[in-house]
């Protein structure tokens, strides 16, 4: 998901360079269609070229949000709805989340491939991101809207929910200020 405002940074934040010079938004790309080839990305409209034309070259499929000040909830429902058909379940990442490891990512992926309804990384009895839903969620993810996202989904759903341990700090890293990329690289190098 890509088309929140990232209105706390004060800038767009998916633009934003990271230390090792990769654009904030694109490194989290990378991480996700390095493991899952076939992916999307929900954009804001009118977002600047220079995001998607990374995400398309990194083969993205872009499905732009119209309506993406309605919340992370409309942009999550309208990803769904644009692969329900195609699709034996999902995994759901957050453009502002650029140092999960592949490794975290692919055990998602894995865990639904293999039957899980819900999974989700968990660092240090925290639960974390990416979160993987299986086909069954479909219908409830593809009506989701406002900005709590598929939290309802996972909240009201807690048994099935598989939690998945990983020595990954990156899957509760989220960046919402500029300060916090120095914190989070000081974690990542610790």
């Amino acid at each position: 998901l890509a088309a929140g405002s990232g209105e706390r940074f004060g800038s767009h934040k998916l633009l934003h360079p990271l230390p090792d010079g990769r654009l904030l938004g694109i490194a989290a790309a990378e991480n996700l269609i390095a493991v899952i080839p076939d992916s999307i990305a929900v954009v804001r409209p009118g977002d600047e070229s220079v995001l998607k034309n990374a995400l398309l070259e990194l083969g993205y499929q872009l499905i732009v949000n119209a309506d993406a000040e309605s919340g992370m909830g409309g942009s999550l429902a309208l990803g769904i709805r644009a692969t329900r058909y195609r699709e034996r379940g999902w995994v759901v990442a957050l453009a502002d989340m650029p140092w999960i490891d592949h490794a975290s990512i692919r055990k998602v992926a894995n865990r639904v491939e293999q039957g899980a309804s819900l999974a989700a990384p968990e660092y240090r009895g925290q639960r974390g991101h990416p979160v993987g839903f299986s086909a069954i969620w479909g219908e409830q993810l593809a009506a989701l809207s406002g900005d709590a996202g598929a939290r309802c989904v996972l909240d009201s759903n807690r048994r099935e929910l598989e939690l998945l341990t990983v020595a990954d700090p990156g899957v509760l890293q989220d960046v919402d200020r500029p300060e916090q990329l120095l914190r989070s690289t000081r974690w990542r190098t610790s």
